[in-house]
């Protein structure tokens, strides 16, 4: 499909001091950073001003605007077939349920519709929207090239291939290999978890009558200390609509601590652990715990390099 892409070293979520750095780039024909700048000049500052109204009343639309865009991407390109509405569209497949934001690109695209009809794609609004998120949450902004087209067809049935949290480390290097990502682009883009939460029964079955369990009756890489915490927000045949932060500490800004919990056995979700329990993963969420001390861009990219 024209227009179609996924982002070269996995956006390169550098965890930077307290910044992060996402430069994206694009494959394929038809996209280029400022392709609007002619038929809609003001298409970027028209979504990032309706991405920040939203955030102001509610933050947590920054986390769901970056997840729905990594779940488009991951089906069939970004194409924006993750926003059509039908009984057995992507939306309503189980990994896409718990998805939020939608308001924000309709927003969006009514705006942009009163001052472009029929200029600006979904798939571009929703590339924008996520990069908007990210900069709001402190991360860093950077330059999205546009002029995807959007897609036609949503079938909740190609969704198979979306990362699960009950993946193993080999089965989540396989999807990401699918799509001509790496072990470091993997790392990387789970990496957005930094921002966000997860529901409780994402993660729930961990913490009672586990099989890889302890004394406790818990998944034994969990910190003995974070399963009690874990229990008290998500008790046994409670609430599982209730949700808890994937990034303990600072769920709402863009940061390294998340690559931190998972050193200290604090990743919530079970995917998420493994990252640190595989030695193949452990590697580059040591690289990412390393750029975090690391003063400039230009040493960064060094230790990219040398991977």
């Amino acid at each position: 499909m024209e227009g179609r892409f996924f982002p070269n070293k996995a956006a390169l979520f550098m965890m930077l001091l307290s910044v992060c750095i996402a430069p994206t780039l694009v494959k394929g024909q038809g996209t280029r950073v400022g392709f609007y700048s002619s038929s809609c000049p003001r298409a970027e500052a028209i979504i990032r001003s309706t991405v920040q109204a939203h955030f102001k009343s509610d933050p947590t639309v920054a986390p769901g605007l970056l997840r729905m865009h990594f779940h488009d991407c991951f089906v069939q390109g970004c194409d924006g077939s993750i926003l059509i509405d039908g009984s057995n569209a992507e939306k309503t497949a189980g990994p896409n349920r718990l998805l939020r934001g939608y308001e924000v690109i309709d927003d969006a695209k009514t705006q942009l519709e009163a001052a472009c009809a029929g200029v600006v794609s979904c798939a571009d609004i929703l590339a924008l929207a996520a990069r908007d998120s990210v900069f709001l949450t402190n991360g860093r902004s950077w330059a999205v090239p546009t002029g995807r087209r959007d897609g036609r067809v949503s079938l909740a049935s190609d969704t198979a291939n979306l990362p699960g949290f009950r993946d193993s480390v080999d089965v989540q290097k396989k999807k990401f290999a699918d799509l001509g990502l790496n072990t470091l682009d993997l790392v990387a883009l789970v990496g957005g978890h930094t921002i966000g939460t997860g529901a409780c029964q994402l993660f729930s079955y961990r913490l009672y009558n586990f099989t890889n369990t302890t004394s406790s009756g818990a998944d034994a890489s969990i910190d003995p200390s974070f399963v009690s915490q874990l229990r008290s927000l998500c008790p046994q045949n409670g609430d599982g609509t209730r949700r808890v932060a994937l990034d303990t500490g600072s769920p709402s800004r863009f940061d390294a601590s998340f690559f931190a919990n998972l050193r200290s056995g604090r990743g919530v979700l079970e995917s998420d652990q493994k990252l640190w329990t595989d030695a193949s993963t452990k590697t580059f969420v040591q690289g990412f715990l390393m750029a975090k001390a690391r003063p400039n861009w230009t040493s960064t990219r060094s230790l990219l390099n040398r991977w």
